[in-house]
């Protein structure tokens, strides 16, 4: 119900919320459900963002990759009753596949640490010790790091948790924080094949190089998949941000899609609403930006409050990032095979090797290769591959009986391609690398497909220059609260907060942002936090 704030005017809710990403549906639930009139603002059709899924070519797409991992490890779904809204997940039977494009053995990781080496134990031998070693330093440090994904964050929160512990993995999650990913890898394994797979699902996901300083907690990742099972929304990843819309919804939350912001209200040194782009303004007391904190600094704001003006600077004079992923959707009328797989279906004979994400490495000199051609406008003759068939473990993907879907995401494709991505041949390339992969046909079963390049991911998904927003702050920094705006939520400009993947603890479906802002929202406002 419109109120009138105290400057006179009548306020269209309590709180907007931009942005209806995971994060931000997650702050609106948050909010809606403890009593607080909240308005969210989703600039396309429908809500989702990147942890959409879409309908095209007959078929059901997720447009970013399906896995769900961190987000089943947070209470988020139990707190806002996502299963009474439809949510239900099912679970790979293992949590990832490395592949290699020298045809390299394939090895996979599980759920049950155990299952992972008995599978080294045959594929490579020579590394079963180190895995072991590996997994004694990183398990700590993975719980830690999941500790405190959970926890909102503060010096006395992320004190409490590592005292709980009893300090077990913290000297070396400092330690690793400060070094690179290349580095902690390179202190267990001495087989690339171990080791690059640990920089794909890392560095080279975030599109950084394996060998930069504050990379190295990515060397959690085979210890956090032995400790939180990936599951895959039935129905695709979109079912997530389904569910939240719904719960949110239900609790009188609203929801507005097609509304573009264009700028924020700004009156006496505090929001006041926002500027869509067709010149409709809304009125809020407090608005929650789950988007791009860059973009919220650099154009929204215009001429900022004085409080501001040195935060808005440092954001304006950082340097702007550009995309680097694409993505192939295909209908396949049939299930191809995978070359070289035969030795991975000896080992893990009841294993579905095409349900399963498979991430495919090229040597760390060919990733040296690909930095390089991605400076110069180039797409790497060797690119990392991310490649599913959701269809297998979900058939309510599958465009029809004995039909399958593709997904294909590609690292690293410049957003400044060379020549162009109208008419490029890149994307046909890439689909012959994956049919290269598998038995001979693969490319003959592709009925019909379709790209994301990251010019489109810019036009349909207001990410700017193709890029995705990610938090790569320290544990430390977070610790310490700096920046205080990406940390803490809180922003120089009083009413206005932050949340998104440009947020604590980062990019991926982990959805602790959108919660951590609904409760430093709720405390500023009510005067008692939402978690307990």
């Amino acid at each position: 119900m419109p109120v009138q704030n105290t400057g006179g005017h009548v306020n269209d809710a309590e709180v907007i919320v931009v942005g209806g990403g995971h994060n931000g549906l997650i702050c609106g639930s948050y909010l809606s459900r403890s009593g607080i009139d909240t308005l969210l603002l989703e600039s396309r059709p429908d809500v989702g963002g990147c942890t959409s899924t879409v309908s095209d070519l007959g078929a059901r797409f997720n447009i970013c990759h399906c896995d769900h991992t961190l987000i089943r490890a947070m209470p988020i779904s139990d707190e806002l009753s996502l299963a009474d809204h439809g949510l239900r997940y099912l679970e790979p039977g293992a949590g990832a596949i490395f592949a290699f494009h020298d045809g390299g053995e394939p090895w996979a990781v599980f759920h049950d640490a155990e299952q992972t080496v008995d599978g080294l134990a045959a594929s490579y031998p020579h590394q079963v010790n180190a895995y072991r070693r590996y997994l004694r330093d990183a398990m700590p440090v993975a719980e830690l790091v999941i500790a405190m994904a959970g926890t909102v964050p503060s010096a006395r929160r992320f004190a409490g948790v590592a005292l709980r512990r009893g300090g077990r993995g913290m000297a070396r999650l400092l330690d690793w924080s400060r070094s690179s990913a290349s580095e902690v890898l390179g202190r267990y394994f001495d087989d690339w094949h171990l080791s690059m797979p640990g920089i794909t699902v890392g560095p080279s996901v975030w599109g950084l190089p394996p060998g930069m300083p504050g990379t190295g907690l990515a060397a959690i990742n085979y210890a956090s998949r032995h400790l939180v099972r990936s599951g895959r929304p039935v129905g695709g990843s979109g079912a997530l941000t389904d569910s939240l819309r719904a719960s949110m919804e239900a609790a009188g939350g609203r929801v507005r899609c097609d509304s573009r912001v264009e700028r924020l209200i700004v009156d006496d040194g505090r929001v006041a609403g926002v500027r869509l782009t067709d010149g409709t303004s809304l009125r809020a007391d407090v608005v929650v930006a789950a988007c791009d904190p860059a973009r919220v600094f650099v154009d929204w704001l215009g001429d900022p409050p004085a409080a501001a003006r040195r935060c808005v600077d440092r954001w304006r004079n950082m340097p702007i990032s550009d995309g680097y992923e694409s993505k192939i959707d295909a209908v396949l009328t049939g299930r191809p095979t995978l070359a070289g797989g035969a030795g991975l279906a000896e080992r893990h004979p009841d294993l579905d090797q095409l349900g399963q994400s498979m991430y495919v490495s090229p040597s760390p000199a060919e990733v040296a290769d690909a930095h390089v051609a991605r400076s110069e406008g180039r797409v790497a003759e060797i690119p990392t591959l991310l490649s599913d068939l959701p269809s297998v473990t979900d058939p309510t993907m599958a465009p029809g009986v004995g039909r399958h879907v593709l997904s294909l995401e590609v690292l690293f494709t410049p957003y400044s391609l060379m020549g162009g991505w109208d008419g490029s041949g890149e994307p046909e390339r890439w689909l012959e690398l994956w049919a290269g992969m598998m038995e001979p046909g693969a490319l003959d079963l592709v009925d019909s497909w379709r790209v994301m390049t990251p010019n489109r991911y810019e036009n349909e998904f207001t990410m700017h220059r193709g890029h995705t927003p990610s938090c790569a702050v320290t544990p430390l920094a977070a610790f310490l609260g700096r920046p205080r705006e990406t940390t803490r939520y809180r922003t120089p400009v009083r009413g206005l907060y932050l949340s998104g993947a440009g947020t604590f603890p980062g990019a991926g479906v982990v959805g602790a942002a959108g919660r951590n802002a609904a409760d430093a929202v709720h405390s500023d406002l009510r005067g008692t936090s939402l978690i307990r």
